[in-house]
C-alpha cells in the first residue's frame, strides 16, 4: 500500500458502493469464502496472526479491508456512491476528461486526470442468463452475487439456477471436487505467527510454493493431471449419492474450468428436500421453471448462479484514436492487453485485472500486488514531470499475446466451455497461461522500447546511463539466468 502514497502528490478514488471491498462487500451469500489460504490471500505488506482458519470468510475479510483503509487513511481521498460514467483522452490537453454520476442523486460531475488506473475487479458484474419469460416470473429472485437478505427462505421453494463456484458455498454444485482444505487454527499456530520471527512469512511463502506447484501438477502437465483427477474422481464417488454419480464424474479435464474444494456439499446432496433437475430449462413462467423435457414446476423464489460477465470491459474510456476499449476489444477478437495492464491508443492507462492476469491456482492479491509495483514505475515519472504519455506499441502487444496464446492453444484451458472464455468458446481471455514466477519476472520492470514515450531529454538520458551501466553489474546476468531458468521451468 505505502508505494502509492509514496509517489502521489495528489490522488482520488471513486467507488460507486457505499464502502470498500468489492467482492467481499457485494457477495454476502451464506458460506461466502476465499477458496484461497487467506494468508495468501492478503496483502504481503499486512499480514495478519489472528485470522481464525485457513479460508477467510466474507465478514473477516471484508472487515480485513476495512481496517486496511482506514490504517493507510483511504477513505479521506476515496469519493463513494460515484460511479464513473466515462472518461475520454484529450490529446490536446494530455489528461483524461471524467464524468461521474451520484448513483444516489444522479447528479453528474467532471474531473481530470493525467494518469487513469481501472481497478474495478475481474468477477463484478453478474451476468444473468438468456431464458425466455425470465421477467414474468412474479416470486423473489436475484442473483448469487446480489443476495436479498430481505428473502426467508424457511418453507420456501427455492430453485437455484447454474453451478458456478459460488453455488458450492450456498448449496450443492456440479463441478470436479477435491477433498476439502478448510480447518481452524489453533491457539498454537496463532502465537506462532504472532511471535516467531519469520514464522508467518514463511508459512505464507510455504503456501505460494503450494499454489505454483498445483498449477505444475494439474494445469500444466496432462500425466500428473490424470493421478488429480483419479482423486478428485474417488472423493466424488466416495461422498456423493449413488444415483448421481452418471452427472457428477464429469468427462472434461480437470482444471480446464475452476478447481474447486469441497465444503461438505456433496454430502448436502443427500438431504431429503434436495432434488437436482438436468433436464435442462425451456421457459420460467410466472410460478415457476418449464423444462426441456415439458415439465412445469413450481418455485417460490429463483437465484441465479450464473457467474459474472467477464468478456466485456463496462467502462466507456475512450482512447486518442476515438475508440472505446471495448471496441478495441471487439476488433481483436475478444479482451486483448499487454501484459494485461496496457492498451495500445490508451495512453497513460493502467489496467489492475486485465485479460489474461486471473489465474486458477494461485491468489489474485499476488497477481494485483505485482501489478501495482509495475505500473508505478510508469506513474513516478511522470508525477516527477520527467514523462508526459506512455502508450504501448501495437507490436509489442500483438507480441505478448501471440505468445501467451500460443501457450494456451496447449493448455488444458481449451478443452470445455468456461467463463476464462470469451463467450465461453472462444478465445481464452482471462486465465494467465503459467506460474505466477513467470508473470512476475516479466512484469518486474518495464521494457521501455514496448511503448512510445513522450519523456524529457533528462528522461532519455536516465534510460540510456542505466542502460550501459547494467553491463557491467554482475548482478544483470545473473537476472538473466534466473530468467532463463524461469521460462525453462514455466515451460
Amino acid at each position: 500500500m505505502q508505494p502509492w502514497q509514496a509517489h502521489l502528490t495528489f490522488w482520488q478514488i471513486y467507488e460507486k458502493a457505499s464502502d470498500v471491498g468489492g467482492t467481499w462487500r457485494d457477495n454476502i451469500y451464506p458460506g461466502a469464502s476465499s477458496d484461497i489460504s487467506i494468508h495468501f490471500y492478503s496483502l504481503s505488506t499486512d499480514l495478519n496472526p489472528d485470522w481464525p482458519s485457513t479460508h477467510g470468510s466474507q465478514a473477516e475479510t471484508q472487515e480485513y479491508w476495512r481496517k486496511l483503509t482506514a490504517k493507510y487513511d483511504l477513505y479521506s481521498c476515496t469519493v463513494f456512491n460515484r460511479l464513473v460514467v466515462s472518461a475520454e483522452w484529450s490529446s490536446k490537453e494530455q489528461l483524461y476528461n471524467i464524468v461521474c454520476e451520484d448513483v444516489a442523486s444522479g447528479e453528474r460531475f467532471t474531473t481530470t486526470a493525467k494518469i487513469l488506473i481501472s481497478a474495478i475487479g475481474i468477477l463484478e458484474v453478474p451476468r444473468f442468463p438468456s431464458i425466455a419469460g425470465i421477467s414474468s416470473f412474479k416470486g423473489e429472485m436475484f442473483h448469487s452475487a446480489r443476495w436479498d437478505t430481505g428473502v426467508d427462505l424457511r418453507g420456501k421453494r427455492v430453485a437455484v439456477i447454474g453451478n458456478g463456484a459460488s453455488t458450492t458455498q450456498f448449496v450443492p454444485d456440479l463441478n470436479w471436487f477435491l477433498p476439502p482444505i478448510h480447518a481452524d487454527y489453533s491457539p498454537s499456530w496463532k502465537w506462532t505467527f504472532r511471535n516467531v520471527p519469520g514464522a508467518m512469512r514463511f508459512y505464507r511463502f510455504l503456501l505460494y510454493l503450494q499454489s505454483e506447484m498445483l498449477y505444475l501438477f494439474v494445469f500444466a502437465h496432462a500425466y500428473i493431471r490424470s493421478k488429480y483427477t483419479v482423486v478428485a474422481k474417488d472423493y466424488i464417488v466416495r461422498t456423493a449419492p449413488k444415483d448421481q454419480l452418471d452427472h457428477l464424474v464429469l468427462t472434461y479435464s480437470l482444471g480446464c474450468k475452476r478447481v474447486i474444494f469441497d465444503t461438505n456439499f456433496l454430502g448436502a446432496l443427500r438431504r431429503p428436500n434436495l432434488k437436482l433437475n438436468w433436464d435442462g430449462i425451456q421457459s420460467i413462467c410466472e410460478d415457476g421453471i418449464i423444462t426441456k423435457k415439458g415439465e412445469k414446476l413450481s418455485f417460490d423464489v429463483l437465484i441465479y448462479a450464473t457467474g459474472f460477465t467477464v468478456d466485456r470491459y463496462p467502462l466507456t474510456v475512450v482512447g486518442e484514436t476515438g475508440k472505446t476499449v471495448q471496441e478495441y476489444y471487439d476488433s481483436q477478437g475478444g479482451p486483448k492487453a499487454y501484459l494485461g495492464m496496457t492498451v495500445p491508443g490508451f495512453p497513460n492507462l493502467f489496467l489492475i485485472g486485465g485479460p489474461n492476469t486471473a489465474t486458477g491456482h494461485t491468489s489474485v492479491i499476488l497477481t494485483e500486488e505485482m501489478q501495482i509495483n509495475y505500473i508505478i514505475q510508469f506513474v513516478k515519472p511522470i508525477i516527477n514531470g520527467l514523462v508526459s504519455t506512455v502508450d504501448v506499441t501495437p507490436r509489442a502487444t500483438d507480441a505478448y499475446n501471440d505468445l501467451i496464446h500460443a501457450r494456451l492453444a496447449r493448455s488444458v484451458f481449451v478443452e470445455c466451455v468456461s467463463w476464462y472464455r470469451s463467450g465461453g468458446e472462444g478465445k481464452v481471455s482471462s486465465i494467465f497461461p503459467g506460474p505466477m514466477m513467470l508473470y512476475g519476472w516479466w512484469v518486474r520492470r518495464p521494457k521501455w522500447e514496448d511503448y512510445n514515450v513522450k519523456a524529457t531529454e533528462r528522461w532519455e538520458r536516465k534510460l540510456r546511463h542505466e542502460k550501459w551501466m547494467a553491463f557491467f553489474n554482475p548482478m544483470y546476468y545473473a537476472t538473466l539466468l534466473f530468467g532463463l531458468f524461469v521460462s525453462w521451468v514455466s515451460s
